[in-house]
């Protein structure tokens, strides 16, 4: 039983290899197939630091686009007040405001995509590494401790 866990492992290991990223027109794919953010954040695990890059980059796009939203929703919603009304005047602070948020979002929305890059750059790097080194970073070791003799395998 316990060279069969051995081999499983064995072959699992080898069979396993991690795939590159490519990010093009604003989409990751992997294969040809195009990822979802869930998706690419299950794939980065491996790699916390692009892991970390990517939701930084991710929020930064949520923040930005929630921010963009809100203004261009107050100069509308002003702008529906000031023709439909007979006395309102037009622009009132409401509009101001908008486009003072849409201009704070604009700095925001700004390096979210280069931050993607980077963060897809950050893994297939590390992907390359891997591949480089995993024929000579492999260990096998005989192991001595209070509950007997034992194999340890360090890839």
């Amino acid at each position: 039983m316990k060279q069969f866990f051995l081999i499983v492992a064995i072959l699992g290991f080898s069979i396993s290899f991690a795939q590159k990223l490519e990010y093009t027109n604003g989409k990751i794919f992997q294969d040809g197939e195009q990822l979802s953010s869930f998706e690419t954040k299950n794939i980065m695990k491996t790699d916390l630091k692009a892991l970390h890059l990517f939701k930084k980059a991710k929020t930064k796009e949520s923040l930005g686009g929630f921010i963009l939203g809100l203004g261009i929703g107050g100069t509308v919603a002003d702008l529906v007040m000031g023709l439909t009304s007979e006395n309102k005047k037009y622009p009132s602070a409401i509009t101001y405001a908008g486009v003072g948020l849409m201009a704070v979002s604009i700095p925001i929305l700004s390096g979210r995509k280069k931050m993607i890059e980077k963060s897809i750059d950050t893994y297939n790097s590390g992907l390359q590494e891997q591949q480089k080194t995993l024929g000579d970073n492999f260990e096998l070791n005989i192991v001595n401790n209070s509950n007997g003799v034992g194999l340890r395998i360090n890839f």
